[in-house]
């Protein structure tokens, strides 16, 4: 199976979802899958809980990969999405994300970090 991408995952998982969350996201995340964001880690199950959270605020969102670079089981990618949320508020974000791949190109391990940007700066 060739390695998965963040930016797949994240229209699979959040932005467009379109089939069964317990499929989308074992296609995407390891059994052992552990979720590390502005210091906070999740295990698998922790990921699955804030992720059920997350797709229910969330009406539709876009991502924009600025870079993306793989080498090994290693990876690190740099995006930007835009959301749109139940209540109609939007918000922007980049995320710089550093991690690993099961053996099966699964993601094993994501850390992220980010920043909101002003609507202005979507270009």
């Amino acid at each position: 199976m060739p390695p998965v991408r963040i930016s797949d995952a994240l229209r699979a998982v959040v932005f467009e979802p379109t089939r069964n969350l317990t499929e989308a996201l074992d296609e995407f995340y390891a059994p052992d899958y552990t979720h590390r964001s502005d210091g906070e880690t999740l295990d698998r199950a922790g990921f699955v809980e804030m992720v059920t959270r997350v797709r229910g605020q969330i009406v539709s969102g876009t991502v924009r990969v600025l870079d993306e670079l793989r080498e090994g089981l290693r990876y690190a990618e740099r995006h930007v999405y835009e959301i749109t949320l139940a209540d109609g508020s939007t918000a922007q974000r980049e995320i710089a994300i550093f991690g690993t791949y099961a053996e099966d190109g699964r993601f094993r391990h994501l850390s992220e970090t980010g920043f909101d940007l002003p609507a202005d700066d979507i270009a």
